[in-house]
């Protein structure tokens, strides 16, 4: 089961890259993030462009701010390994991107392992629009008992629009 509440970005109302008041399941810490529909066009990844097969209708961006930083804790079911998943991505050229981590926290809320994906580059995109799948496994830290997923976007430097994009983000707990 999904541990990431709204990952897939599909709950909330997207629009063509003006901020989002709010995103469900997530708390924005920084920044201003946007809900982007794959039909928005302007330059924003479509559904001919590199990214999930099973897209849903929206995905995260960084809306407008030079970094956007949004959160969630969530219990850890019992499990011996964790498997982290998301297509993170960007814009053409630019060098805007988006990373995506876990804390995994002891029942104190002392953080006790890290695991990162991302940032993706250009060169790794192709130089295009689009996301590219990011996944990592290992073990969950003894101890753990909630864990804090942070999505965090960066503006390069041109621009306006911070153009990190996250779609499909999940957090699993299983046995080995």
């Amino acid at each position: 089961m999904n541990l990431i509440n709204n990952g897939d970005a599909e709950r909330g109302t997207g629009g063509a890259g003006e901020p989002t008041p709010t995103v469900p399941g997530w708390q924005t810490v920084e920044g201003a993030p946007a809900l982007i529909r794959y039909a928005a066009g302007g330059g924003y990844p479509t559904t001919s462009d590199p990214g999930p097969a099973d897209r849903g209708a929206q995905f995260l961006s960084g809306g407008n701010s030079p970094r956007t930083r949004l959160t969630q804790t969530v219990r850890l079911p019992p499990g011996s390994v964790f498997r982290l998943s998301g297509w993170l991505g960007g814009y053409a050229t630019q060098q805007d991107g988006v990373r995506l981590s876990v804390e995994f926290l002891d029942h104190t809320g002392y953080p006790i392992g890290l695991a990162v994906l991302g940032p993706v580059t250009a060169q790794e995109r192709g130089l295009r629009t689009g996301l590219v799948e990011q996944t990592t496994t290992g073990p969950v830290p003894a101890g753990s008992t909630r864990a804090r997923i942070t999505l965090l976007f960066t503006r390069s430097g041109s621009g306006t629009s911070n153009d990190g994009y996250a779609d499909n983000l999940s957090l699993t707990v299983g046995a080995r």
